[in-house]
């Protein structure tokens, strides 16, 4: 028998744009927003994504920086988060996100775990981002190459290695 875990998982990843949102170099992207995120919404394992009355996140700008976007979502486990992110066609987006997005130089994307039913806030996760940029990854803060098991996993009966899988992002 399966357990059934009483968490599941948080992500967050942030980027900044290339010029404003309405800018031509943006434009693309832009056109991408609705078919990727209904590919998120119907995905295996897919929970919740932080959007505004417009369907997605672009409008919501935690940072001083207008140009910084945030993206954040709620799935079932790191394996259904991993199929979505990088065996889909939301792949296709991510190998142009140069086009769209300068290189960051410190981490962008943190997952965590949450209770089931809980939607973290935006500022819970840049707070679980600079965990991860100042201490490292742990059970709090952590990433797809370096996954922690949920609270509530059984021990040493959780094993997975992202290292492999994962392309560099």
């Amino acid at each position: 028998m399966i357990a059934v875990s009483a968490y599941e998982v948080a992500q967050l990843n942030i980027g900044r744009f290339r010029g404003p949102i309405d800018s031509p170099v943006m434009a693309e992207f832009v056109a991408n927003l609705d078919r990727i995120n209904a590919l998120a919404d119907g995905a295996p394992g897919f929970v919740w994504r932080l959007q505004t009355e417009e369907g997605n996140a672009t409008a919501i700008r935690p940072f001083d920086d207008e140009n910084m976007a945030v993206n954040m979502s709620v799935w079932r486990d790191i394996e259904s988060l991993s199929a979505f992110v990088y065996r889909s066609v939301h792949v296709e987006i991510m190998r142009r996100r140069r086009e769209w997005f300068e290189r960051m130089s410190e981490a962008f994307q943190v997952l965590w775990w949450v209770p089931k039913g809980h939607r973290p806030t935006v500022n819970e996760a840049i707070g679980r981002l600079e965990h991860l940029r100042a201490h490292g990854a742990s059970a709090h803060a952590f990433t797809f190459r370096q996954p922690f098991p949920a609270p509530d996993a059984p021990q040493g009966g959780w094993v997975a290695t992202y290292g492999s899988e994962c392309p560099a992002v």
